[in-house]
């Protein structure tokens, strides 16, 4: 009697990660994350956290506020804020793939009060300083290690409204107070801290001008 031939195992590909939108009108509506660019998307949890110290700090009122997602990768923290009602974000990323997939997210939501830019965050930023443009809210979740903070915070300052507040996020404690008991470092010194939090590998800070405090 003639043996079956064995099957042969069929490797399915995992599907695909993603992250999800925490409230408004999108909640609970799932963003892709492209593996192959090594995105790392803000955690769920991380995200709940600081979208409700923003709604603490402006009494839920996303109405009027402009927002800048410097560094897209999913769109997690720009399309969050649109869910909430910004009246307008604008998401910056270098890479085509990530902005192809941003548009095919816009798309499905219909999130028409966002608008998306390929290019450069730090070239971007500088340019739409020397326009004139203000932000109400700045998120800043760059690859970590590669000194981005230090180079992104001081374009902030000519692009934050009055008032504004700007999301950071980064793989180690921003050095308010340096260990050595020195000054914090230059493109940090005018920034003060308004909440903090860290989350496994994971620190994030909201942050505004110390001349911006009451």
């Amino acid at each position: 009697m003639q043996k079956k031939p064995a099957k042969v195992p069929v490797h399915r590909a995992p599907p695909p990660k993603q992250v999800r939108i925490i409230g408004g009108l999108w909640k609970r509506s799932t963003l892709p994350v492209l593996d192959a660019l090594g995105l790392r998307p803000t955690p769920d949890r991380v995200r709940e956290t600081v979208f409700n110290w923003i709604n603490h700090l402006w009494d839920g009122a996303w109405t009027h506020r402009h927002c800048l997602d410097l560094f897209a990768g999913t769109g997690a923290l720009g399309f969050e804020a649109a869910s909430r009602g910004a009246a307008a974000v604008t998401m910056v990323d270098s890479h085509s793939p990530v902005i192809t997939q941003l548009h095919a997210v816009k798309d499905k939501l219909g999130a028409d009060t966002v608008e998306l830019i390929r290019g450069d965050a730090l070239a971007t930023a500088q340019g739409m300083g020397l326009r004139g443009r203000r932000f109400d809210l700045i998120f800043l979740d760059p690859p970590y290690h590669q000194d981005f903070l230090a180079k992104a915070l001081p374009l902030c300052r000519t692009l934050l409204a009055e008032g504004g507040l700007v999301y950071a996020e980064s793989g180690a404690p921003l050095p308010f107070a340096p260990e050595d008991g020195g000054a914090a470092p230059e493109w940090l010194a005018p920034w003060e801290a308004v909440r903090a939090d860290k989350a496994g590998i994971v620190f994030y800070q909201l942050l505004k001008l110390q001349e911006a405090l009451p």
